[in-house]
Protein backbone atom coordinates (compact mmCIF):
# COMPACT_ATOMS: atom_id res chain seq x y z
CA UNK A 1 0.00 0.00 0.00
CA UNK A 2 1.78 3.18 -0.93
CA UNK A 3 1.40 6.64 -0.48
CA UNK A 4 0.08 7.63 -3.45
CA UNK A 5 -2.14 4.75 -3.26
CA UNK A 6 -3.92 5.97 -0.18
CA UNK A 7 -4.14 9.72 -1.82
CA UNK A 8 -5.77 8.20 -4.47
CA UNK A 9 -8.41 6.18 -2.52
CA UNK A 10 -9.00 9.12 -0.52
CA UNK A 11 -9.40 11.41 -3.29
CA UNK A 12 -11.81 9.27 -4.64
CA UNK A 13 -14.33 8.71 -1.23
CA UNK A 14 -14.17 12.18 -1.08
CA UNK A 15 -15.74 12.93 -4.81
CA UNK A 16 -17.74 10.15 -4.30
CA UNK A 17 -19.23 12.07 -0.92
CA UNK A 18 -19.17 14.83 -2.73
CA UNK A 19 -21.81 13.54 -5.48
CA UNK A 20 -23.99 12.01 -2.77
CA UNK A 21 -24.17 14.73 -0.80
CA UNK A 22 -25.06 16.76 -4.26
CA UNK A 23 -27.81 14.13 -4.91
CA UNK A 24 -29.21 14.43 -1.67
CA UNK A 25 -29.73 17.84 -2.00
CA UNK A 26 -31.19 17.35 -5.77
CA UNK A 27 -33.52 14.68 -4.56
CA UNK A 28 -34.75 16.83 -1.47
CA UNK A 29 -35.45 19.61 -3.99
CA UNK A 30 -37.44 18.15 -7.06
CA UNK A 31 -38.04 14.85 -5.82
CA UNK A 32 -36.36 11.51 -6.08
CA UNK A 33 -38.86 10.66 -9.47
CA UNK A 34 -38.61 14.15 -11.40
CA UNK A 35 -34.57 14.34 -10.35
CA UNK A 36 -31.96 13.41 -13.41
CA UNK A 37 -28.45 12.69 -12.92
CA UNK A 38 -27.55 15.41 -15.18
CA UNK A 39 -29.15 17.31 -11.87
CA UNK A 40 -26.90 15.62 -9.83
CA UNK A 41 -24.19 16.20 -12.01
CA UNK A 42 -24.54 19.49 -12.04
CA UNK A 43 -25.17 20.15 -8.23
CA UNK A 44 -21.79 18.54 -7.59
CA UNK A 45 -19.86 20.64 -9.93
CA UNK A 46 -18.89 17.80 -12.29
CA UNK A 47 -19.23 16.13 -15.66
CA UNK A 48 -23.02 13.78 -16.00
CA UNK A 49 -19.56 11.39 -17.10
CA UNK A 50 -18.26 11.49 -13.61
CA UNK A 51 -21.05 10.21 -11.97
CA UNK A 52 -21.17 7.44 -13.83
CA UNK A 53 -17.48 6.52 -13.08
CA UNK A 54 -18.61 6.07 -9.56
CA UNK A 55 -22.33 5.36 -9.27
CA UNK A 56 -24.64 2.73 -11.76
CA UNK A 57 -27.42 5.13 -12.40
CA UNK A 58 -29.83 7.22 -10.33
CA UNK A 59 -31.16 3.47 -8.26
CA UNK A 60 -27.52 3.33 -7.32
CA UNK A 61 -27.33 7.06 -5.91
CA UNK A 62 -30.36 6.49 -3.65
CA UNK A 63 -29.25 3.27 -2.34
CA UNK A 64 -25.46 4.95 -1.67
CA UNK A 65 -27.31 7.51 0.06
CA UNK A 66 -29.02 5.29 2.63
CA UNK A 67 -26.47 2.67 3.05
CA UNK A 68 -23.43 5.38 3.34
CA UNK A 69 -25.63 7.69 5.99
CA UNK A 70 -26.78 4.19 8.39
CA UNK A 71 -22.70 2.91 8.39
CA UNK A 72 -22.10 6.11 9.01
CA UNK A 73 -24.54 6.51 12.05
CA UNK A 74 -24.27 2.81 12.79
CA UNK A 75 -20.81 3.32 13.23
CA UNK A 76 -21.24 6.26 15.64
CA UNK A 77 -24.53 4.42 17.47
CA UNK A 78 -22.42 1.90 18.25
CA UNK A 79 -19.48 3.97 19.51
CA UNK A 80 -20.97 6.21 21.96
CA UNK A 81 -23.18 3.34 23.40
CA UNK A 82 -20.31 1.54 24.99
CA UNK A 83 -20.51 4.92 27.18
CA UNK A 84 -22.89 4.12 28.66
CA UNK A 85 -24.18 0.66 31.47
CA UNK A 86 -27.60 1.88 31.81
CA UNK A 87 -29.52 0.64 28.93
CA UNK A 88 -32.11 3.45 29.81
CA UNK A 89 -29.62 5.88 29.23
CA UNK A 90 -28.93 3.97 26.15
CA UNK A 91 -32.14 4.30 24.61
CA UNK A 92 -32.20 8.04 25.60
CA UNK A 93 -28.90 8.56 23.55
CA UNK A 94 -29.53 6.27 20.81
CA UNK A 95 -32.96 8.32 20.21
CA UNK A 96 -30.65 11.70 20.54
CA UNK A 97 -28.11 10.51 18.25
CA UNK A 98 -31.28 9.42 15.77
CA UNK A 99 -32.58 12.78 15.76
CA UNK A 100 -29.56 14.81 15.79
CA UNK A 101 -27.97 12.99 12.32
CA UNK A 102 -31.95 14.18 10.62
CA UNK A 103 -31.36 17.77 12.28
CA UNK A 104 -28.01 18.38 11.04
CA UNK A 105 -28.48 17.63 7.28
CA UNK A 106 -32.30 18.63 6.63
CA UNK A 107 -31.56 17.55 3.19
CA UNK A 108 -30.69 13.99 4.19
CA UNK A 109 -33.66 14.39 6.18
CA UNK A 110 -36.38 14.80 3.31
CA UNK A 111 -34.40 12.00 1.69
CA UNK A 112 -34.72 9.46 4.17
CA UNK A 113 -38.77 10.66 5.50
CA UNK A 114 -39.97 11.37 2.33
CA UNK A 115 -38.40 10.22 -1.00
CA UNK A 116 -37.18 6.47 0.03
CA UNK A 117 -40.98 5.78 1.20
CA UNK A 118 -42.25 5.63 -1.89
CA UNK A 119 -40.73 2.88 -3.29
CA UNK A 120 -41.51 -0.53 -2.26
CA UNK A 121 -38.28 -1.94 -3.93
CA UNK A 122 -35.94 0.42 -2.01
CA UNK A 123 -37.98 -0.03 1.80
CA UNK A 124 -38.07 -4.14 0.92
CA UNK A 125 -34.53 -4.03 0.26
CA UNK A 126 -33.20 -1.72 3.07
CA UNK A 127 -35.55 -3.28 6.17
CA UNK A 128 -33.76 -6.25 5.54
CA UNK A 129 -30.19 -4.43 5.94
CA UNK A 130 -29.59 -1.69 7.20
CA UNK A 131 -32.47 -0.61 9.13
CA UNK A 132 -32.42 -4.74 10.72
CA UNK A 133 -29.33 -4.10 12.17
CA UNK A 134 -30.63 -0.83 13.58
CA UNK A 135 -33.42 -3.20 14.80
CA UNK A 136 -30.50 -5.27 16.56
CA UNK A 137 -28.76 -2.62 18.46
CA UNK A 138 -32.05 -1.73 20.16
CA UNK A 139 -33.03 -4.95 20.74
CA UNK A 140 -29.77 -5.85 22.53
CA UNK A 141 -30.64 -2.85 24.89
CA UNK A 142 -34.09 -4.10 25.86
CA UNK A 143 -32.45 -7.48 26.57
CA UNK A 144 -30.01 -6.81 28.49
CA UNK A 145 -32.19 -3.94 30.55
CA UNK A 146 -34.91 -7.51 31.09
CA UNK A 147 -31.44 -9.48 32.23
CA UNK A 148 -30.86 -6.33 34.85
CA UNK A 149 -35.41 -6.47 35.85
CA UNK A 150 -35.11 -2.93 34.28
CA UNK A 151 -37.98 -4.00 32.07
CA UNK A 152 -40.29 -6.31 31.73
CA UNK A 153 -39.08 -10.20 30.76
CA UNK A 154 -42.21 -10.82 29.02
CA UNK A 155 -41.57 -8.54 26.46
CA UNK A 156 -41.12 -9.04 23.06
CA UNK A 157 -37.94 -7.63 22.32
CA UNK A 158 -38.61 -7.88 18.22
CA UNK A 159 -42.31 -5.81 19.06
CA UNK A 160 -40.33 -3.09 21.32
CA UNK A 161 -37.73 -2.39 19.12
CA UNK A 162 -39.88 -2.05 16.12
CA UNK A 163 -42.15 0.69 18.16
CA UNK A 164 -39.24 2.77 19.46
CA UNK A 165 -37.84 3.11 16.02
CA UNK A 166 -41.93 3.74 14.88
CA UNK A 167 -41.79 6.56 17.61
CA UNK A 168 -38.68 8.23 16.23
CA UNK A 169 -39.42 7.77 12.31
CA UNK A 170 -42.81 9.50 12.95
CA UNK A 171 -41.22 12.35 14.99
CA UNK A 172 -38.82 13.34 12.32
CA UNK A 173 -41.50 12.40 9.56
CA UNK A 174 -43.59 15.15 11.29
CA UNK A 175 -40.23 17.56 11.73
CA UNK A 176 -39.58 17.04 8.34
CA UNK A 177 -43.40 18.22 6.74
CA UNK A 178 -44.00 20.54 9.43
CA UNK A 179 -43.68 24.62 8.85
CA UNK A 180 -42.69 25.53 12.71
CA UNK A 181 -38.90 25.92 13.08
CA UNK A 182 -38.00 23.51 16.04
CA UNK A 183 -35.42 21.63 17.42
CA UNK A 184 -35.99 18.21 16.27
CA UNK A 185 -33.68 16.69 19.40
CA UNK A 186 -35.74 18.59 21.88
CA UNK A 187 -38.27 15.68 21.35
CA UNK A 188 -35.62 13.50 22.52
CA UNK A 189 -37.16 13.19 26.22
CA UNK A 190 -40.74 13.70 25.65
CA UNK A 191 -40.74 10.19 23.80
CA UNK A 192 -38.45 8.23 25.84
CA UNK A 193 -40.31 9.50 28.74
CA UNK A 194 -43.80 8.14 27.15
CA UNK A 195 -41.46 4.94 25.69
CA UNK A 196 -40.18 4.43 29.30
CA UNK A 197 -42.75 4.93 31.98
CA UNK A 198 -46.11 4.71 29.50
CA UNK A 199 -49.20 6.70 29.76
CA UNK A 200 -50.96 5.36 32.94
CA UNK A 201 -50.46 6.67 36.29
CA UNK A 202 -49.20 5.28 38.82
CA UNK A 203 -52.17 4.72 40.76
CA UNK A 204 -54.60 3.84 37.37
CA UNK A 205 -56.04 0.66 37.64
CA UNK A 206 -57.07 -1.56 34.36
Amino acid sequence: MTEKGDRERAARAEKSLQILRAAAKVFARSGYFNAKVSDVAREAGVADGTVYLYFKNKDDLLTSIFSTAMDEFIRRARSELARFSDPRDQLRQLARLHFECLEHDRDMAIVFQVELRQSIKFMEEFSTTKLAEYFQIIRQIIEAGQLTGLFRPQLNSRVVAKILFGALDEMATNWVVSRNNYPLTGMVDAVLDIFLHGVSSQHATA
